[in-house]
């Protein structure tokens, strides 16, 4: 039996799959404007090279790293002890050591924004704030702190058990009043530009953003940028429009990578068939093969210079330019997505699919005139067609 296990095991050997090819999409921005598009890009592309099964993806936070802000977390920390000490005092009814405490961890929470994955413990500690306000006979103050709990989560739970019903009217009051229906604008920026934003924890998308029509009172802003550390901040939105701009903090391996992108951003934009800087680059980041491109802002859109690369050797295995014209409409994760496999198909070397014959078809392939592979369809000859109106939609002339 050992002798037989011995003697498969050099075809098992021939019979596994070659270990996946470690690939990533790097954007250089030649323009700020271009900012927000390049990190835009790179996810797309990203995206459309996970599709193939020969590639292991790097994505932009697994080489530069997106540390989370330890200050914050501090502050999280210590804000949710506070909090958990304010709500024994109240139980306990002593509200002037329960209002002390609550204070206290409020001006902690103010803080830990970016540390924060929801509105926890900061919308408990608005609530049990103002609960304390109301008791002492300060509603006007209770109804600002219920105002900002309403911003945050208009869905937020109070504890009956906790509460009075005089406190548990005065919220539905608020809610349901002229004063929590006022709106406000707001733009967030960051430098450098393109980091995700995440409002009251949903992601509502990439600096600069303006968001036109947010509720009155406190909101919490998350900034998110592969190679940066986490920022994030406690927005006050009034009825006026108000504006918050950030610094980002790189890391070490983004700073590493940033001093490189001026050779590199010049090879792609010349197009020669090797490129020794792309091939440091990606050795510098662990990679084996790279979609590498740079994105300059034109008056009515953009221009992209993309080149597919082989690490090792640096040799070019392919490459286009395209000038694209925004994303109205979202057809930029289309495009994309179209380039990228034109040029991974394109290149001669095999790589494999997923297994399931339905994987990466969406129906509509027959829409548009290049289908996943980047073969045009209109190209392709059919065998023994006897209908004349085969493959012909109607829409040719159009």
């Amino acid at each position: 039996m050992k002798a037989l296990v011995l003697a498969l095991l050099p075809a098992l050997a021939l019979a596994a799959p070659p270990p996946a090819r470690r690939i990533s999409s790097l954007v250089v921005p030649m323009d700020p404007a271009a900012e927000t598009g390049s990190v835009q890009m790179e996810g797309y592309m990203n995206a459309a090279l996970g599709h193939f099964d020969g590639f292991s993806v790097r994505k932009p936070e697994e080489l530069f790293g997106m540390p989370e802000d330890t200050a914050a977390k501090a502050s999280l920390d210590r804000g949710r002890k506070g909090y958990s000490e304010s709500v024994a005092a109240f139980d306990k009814k002593e509200y002037e050591e329960a209002e002390r405490k609550v204070r206290a961890a409020l001006k902690e929470l103010e803080s830990s924004a970016g540390a924060m994955r929801g509105c926890s413990p900061l919308c408990e500690s608005l609530a049990l704030y103002s609960a304390l306000l109301h008791l002492r006979g300060d509603v006007e103050e209770a109804k600002l702190a219920l105002m900002d709990l309403i911003a945050l989560n208009p869905t937020f739970e109070l504890d009956p058990k906790r509460f009075s019903r005089d406190f548990l009217a005065l919220r539905v009051q608020v809610a349901t009043g002229r004063t929590s229906q006022l709106r406000g604008g707001a733009t967030v920026k960051s430098r450098p530009a393109g980091a995700r934003v995440y409002v009251d924890g949903e992601m509502v998308g990439y600096t600069p953003v303006t968001l036109p029509a947010l509720p009155i009172g406190k909101h919490l802003v998350r900034l998110e940028r592969p190679g940066f550390r986490q920022h994030g901040l406690l927005l006050e939105v009034t009825p006026d429009d108000v504006e918050s701009s950030t610094d980002l903090v790189p890391t070490a391996a983004y700073k590493a990578y940033d001093a490189q992108l001026d050779r590199v951003a010049g090879e792609v934009i010349r197009g020669g068939s090797k490129s020794s800087g792309v091939t440091a680059m990606g050795q510098s980041l662990g990679l084996e093969r790279a979609m590498v491109g740079t994105v300059k802002t034109l008056e009515n859109g953009s221009e992209l210079h993309l080149g597919y690369y082989d690490i090792k050797s640096g040799k070019k295995l392919g490459g286009r330019r395209v000038v694209l014209q925004g994303d109205e409409f979202g057809q930029l994760k289309q495009e994309m997505e179209r380039m990228v496999n034109q040029l991974v198909n394109t290149s001669g070397e095999k790589v494999s699919r997923s297994s399931d014959p339905l994987d990466n078809r969406g129906g509509t392939e027959d829409w548009s005139a290049e289908d996943r592979g980047g073969r045009t369809k209109a190209a392709e000859k059919k065998k023994d067609v006897d209908d004349p109106l085969d493959a012909v939609s109607g829409t040719e002339d159009w």
